[in-house]
């Protein structure tokens, strides 16, 4: 899979503070690429030299394998935290002034935005006055906007604030659909649940620098760290003194009327058979499976170290 977007060791300093510290990525054309981290880690800032917002101080920004230029803008659907329409404005009359700026025509524009708005069951806000509108019905008619010029390269930052979980779901789905039609994804965000919900890889930024990247399942592998959940019947107490000096024992939940569960840390990977042995001698196990991480997991691990 080629990349839509190569970023080479991108530096960028506002005064005293650096925002961008040789950051380097690649998304994959036709992925959702997730970037992480905490506020003021840089993310944004990313964001904005991929759009040529900003321009790095080093470093550059590859666009289908070429330096990104001004025309490539056009390509790319943008949708900021910082959300801005005119409040004075009609949202029909504003959507259509926007999507001209796209390089529609006014007749494209018009079929295309009834269309989405049809979609959206929102055709009754067209001659209603963005003053009017709530935060989140405002973020619907901003994201028909971005979405409208069919751009290959769709970028929203936070995209599910201000959203509620019905409204952050439609969202999600509409951000899925959107990459099975060909468009390339990037989204920053802090809901941890939406990035092992649609994303594919993911970029984790801390304090302007890198610290993690690669494809989602991966990486929740990679830090499972031997992890193990057990269920079982029996002796919980002759249990806990086999497993003493073989494993770790994270957690111990004894039960007298149903199943017992541990969760465990086996230090080395030869052991696991060991273990899983050990286990089924001593009690009557009904379940040894692997605990993989959830991204928040990993996310407060990887900025604590």
């Amino acid at each position: 899979m080629s990349n839509i977007i190569t970023a080479e060791h991108i530096t960028k300093r506002f005064s005293a503070h650096t925002a961008l510290d040789d950051v380097s990525i690649e998304i994959p054309r036709g992925s959702v690429y997730g970037l992480l981290g905490p506020n003021g880690a840089g993310k944004t800032t990313l964001i904005r030299t991929i759009n040529r917002i900003t321009l790095p101080d080093s470093g550059r920004i590859l666009f289908n394998d070429k330096p990104i230029s001004q025309k490539d803008i056009f390509k790319i659907g943008y949708l900021p935290e910082e959300r801005g329409l005119y409040r004075k404005m009609k949202v029909g009359e504003q959507a259509l002034f926007l999507a001209r700026l796209k390089g529609l025509s006014r007749h494209e524009a018009l079929l295309r935005l009834k269309e989405w708005f049809v979609h959206f069951g929102i055709e009754s806000w067209w001659d209603k006055k963005v003053e009017d509108l709530s935060k989140g019905m405002a973020q619907k008619v901003q994201f028909i906007v971005t979405v409208l010029h069919k751009p290959e390269l769709l970028i929203f930052d936070e995209p599910f604030s201000g959203f509620d979980p019905i409204n952050a779901n439609l969202l999600k789905e509409e951000i899925l659909r959107l990459k099975n039609e060909g468009a390339t994804v990037i989204f920053s965000t802090h809901n941890m649940s939406s990035v092992e919900e649609i994303c594919d890889h993911i970029t984790l930024i801390n304090k302007s620098k890198n610290i993690l990247s690669g494809k989602v399942d991966d990486i929740r592998r990679e830090h499972g760290g031997n992890i193990f959940s057990v269920q079982y019947k029996g002796d919980n107490k002759a249990l806990m003194e086999r497993l003493h000096g073989v494993c770790e024992v994270i957690e111990n939940e004894e039960s007298t009327t149903g199943f017992s569960s541990l969760k465990i840390h086996i230090a080395r990977n030869e052991d696991i058979r060991s273990v899983v042995s050990l286990v089924n001698d001593s009690v009557n196990m009904r379940q040894f499976i692997e605990t993989i991480p959830s991204m928040n997991d990993i996310f407060i691990r990887a900025v604590k170290e």
